[in-house]
């Protein structure tokens, strides 16, 4: 660390050609604003009809609708032919960030940083975004981009300030040379296991804040559901060996402050849903894009369930999500749980 905090790198910092895999909301903003900042960008996408639309209309109205894409921007669907890249942003739904790396590392050069732009904890093995990837790509140098980001403002160039952590801080200082602008500003840290629990808890947190606002609970019940989930997710990001710090900063309470108070997030629009009365089966049905918390949260309640370790709000949240619990049941028992210190 340089002097006055401020990162010392070397010269020929910024990479230039870069893939983004996965071609929804978030990807499709990533990609436009490095191409619009002049880096040699591709994106990678599954389906044919986004790569025709990206590569002949400059425009992705499937995912990311009304924007306008740089003339430079080229889209794929051969993953061979997108791993062929200086850096590589994965930006899948979390839950298939296995499959598709796994693939990806077939074709991949050794060495080539990745940088983890999806928010979640893996079901069924409980894993960070960083250790699945660990596991599928092993020598990739690893990265994680989050924060309070809606896609369409930054596709827009509309000012956003994320975290961008990584454990090597020359690769990290590189990194932010490349993706950072001055309307797009990342925020070095090495603590990549709490960016990302900042990242995933606060999806869980959006439903719950918008069960709130769908049932006309009042902004004070959201303010206190905010204020005791960020406990909640301190203690997680604490036992998994994250600090505090980070939570307190824009991977964590930032982008938790930002998804529970709009319903431009996924995650507080399905929760709006959900406390007005539709069920989980209908408004999925609608949607062609991911709210992560609603995976997310099974994989943390399973996670501590074995433990002495209390996550009240995301247990709530995983009976109403998973299990079909009563809504209003679920509230009062929140609300007659036993007093207690709020320091605990």
């Amino acid at each position: 660390m340089g002097l006055a905090g401020r990162l010392t790198f070397g010269d020929n910092l910024q990479m230039e050609k870069i893939t983004v895999i996965g071609a929804g909301a978030w990807g499709t903003a990533l990609a436009q604003i490095l191409a619009a900042a002049g880096r040699k960008t591709q994106i990678w996408a599954r389906e044919a009809e986004v790569v025709a639309a990206i590569n002949k209309d400059h425009a992705n109205p499937l995912f990311l609708p009304d924007v306008g894409l740089h003339t430079d921007l080229r889209a794929t669907d051969d993953l061979a032919e997108a791993a062929q890249a200086e850096l590589i942003l994965l930006v899948t739904p979390a839950q298939f960030l296995r499959p598709v790396t796994a693939e990806l590392a077939k074709h991949v050069k050794a060495g080539t940083p990745m940088v983890i732009c999806a928010k979640g904890i893996e079901k069924d093995s409980f894993a960070l975004m960083s250790e699945v990837l660990s596991e599928t790509v092993p020598e990739a140098p690893r990265a994680v981009l989050s924060g309070p980001t809606f896609a369409i403002e930054v596709a827009k160039g509309l000012p956003t300030a994320v975290t961008l952590a990584c454990t090597d801080e020359a690769l990290g200082g590189r990194i932010v040379e490349t993706i950072g602008q001055a309307h797009f500003r990342p925020y070095w840290t090495d603590d990549v296991i709490g960016a990302q629990i900042g990242g995933a808890v606060k999806n869980v947190l959006a439903i719950a804040c918008g069960i709130v606002e769908g049932r006309a609970l009042g902004d004070n019940a959201r303010a206190a559901l905010m204020t005791r989930g960020l406990a909640e997710m301190m203690r997680y990001g604490k036992m998994r060996g994250g600090r505090a710090e980070t939570l307190m900063g824009l991977s964590g309470l930032g982008d938790l402050a930002l998804t529970c108070n709009s319903d431009q997030s996924r995650n507080m629009s399905l929760g709006i849903e959900l406390g007005e009365g539709r069920s989980m089966e209908d408004i999925l049905a609608e949607r062609r894009s991911v709210a992560e918390g609603a995976y997310t949260v099974s994989a943390i309640a399973d996670h501590v369930s074995p433990m002495d370790f209390e996550m009240p709000i995301c247990t709530a949240m995983d009976g109403v999500l998973n299990y079909m619990a009563d809504i209003d049941a679920t509230i009062r028992g929140l609300l007659g749980r036993p007093y207690r210190p709020e320091t605990d």
